[in-house]
């Protein structure tokens, strides 16, 4: 069933800008009615399960996509889909939280677990998080899991994710698994490499950074850099399987450098997680609201 419809105005869907562009000449403004729904079993199982492909990007291939997206879909009523062509058409967004511990002994889940503990143990800025996934048992933590095509606007996220705390507060008052210690969101970044393609064609190249110096991490989801701000830990990781020497390049849509995708891992303590939420919210709110 339909949640709400919101109308958000005047929306680009045109992709993301870099950030010296001094033109909006690419940027095609339409104005779109996006509907809100619970995530449906008979209709978004494969547009929910590409999403997630894109969202775990490399490393996809290492998890059971069918059997994540049939346990997101396991609980409709919690989390969001967005639809812009009615109720039987495909996602363009969705946003959903999975009980860590309540679904421990589903292979899955599992897999998930054993992927987050190395990650989180190879990154000491991800410490806290490697410890809470260390414990003998499981804490009940919230991973939440969100993606959306690439042309979406980010103006959608705020209104999925205070659905969620609704829905999450309903279900705690029903006696249901979602009283959350911590919420741990799955995303992406990336960093700008030098362009193979640029190499070949022996085009003049920038300076390359000094030897030491930290490339500059760069959002593809401009809300995680305030759930950031909020969290108790956060770090990028590397994906398990690697990326092919060409692979950068295929993402250079909008700039000359290449790109390399990381995924990020962020812990928000439960407590805390509404005042991210109300951050994410002001930041993201459509123009004149």
């Amino acid at each position: 069933m339909g949640k709400r419809k919101q109308d958000l105005g005047d929306v680009p869907m045109g992709g993301t800008q870099p950030e010296d562009s001094d033109s909006d000449d690419d940027v095609d403004m339409v104005n779109v009615d996006f509907e809100w729904f619970d995530p449906q079993p008979t209709v978004d199982f494969h547009g929910l399960k590409n999403l997630l492909r894109q969202l775990f990007d490399n490393d996809a291939q290492i998890f059971d996509m069918s059997a994540l997206a049939d346990l997101i879909l396991s609980q409709p009523l919690l989390g969001s889909t967005v639809k812009v062509d009615g109720n039987e058409s495909d996602p363009y967004a969705f946003l959903s939280v999975l009980n860590l511990q309540e679904h421990k002994d589903k292979p899955v889940i599992q897999d998930l677990i054993k992927y987050l503990q190395g990650k989180a143990a190879s990154n000491p800025a991800l410490s806290p998080l490697s410890e809470l996934l260390s414990q003998t048992h499981v804490p009940p933590i919230g991973l939440i899991l969100t993606e959306r095509l690439i042309n979406m606007p980010s103006e959608i996220i705020p209104p999925m994710y205070n659905m969620l705390l609704e829905e999450i507060a309903w279900a705690i008052q029903d006696k249901e698994p979602y009283n959350f210690s911590h919420y741990l969101i799955i995303s992406k970044n990336y960093e700008e490499i030098e362009s193979k393609l640029d190499l070949e064609e022996s085009r003049p190249q920038k300076k390359k950074k000094k030897g030491g110096e930290a490339s500059q991490r760069f959002f593809f989801h401009p809300e995680d850099e305030v759930l950031e701000r909020n969290a108790l830990c956060t770090g990028t990781i590397e994906y398990t399987h690697k990326q092919d020497e060409g692979h950068a390049d295929s993402k250079r849509a909008f700039q000359e450098l290449g790109i390399r995708t990381k995924g990020s891992l962020t812990l928000i303590d439960g407590a805390k997680f509404e005042d991210a939420v109300k951050a994410v919210t002001e930041y993201l709110k459509p123009p004149g609201m």
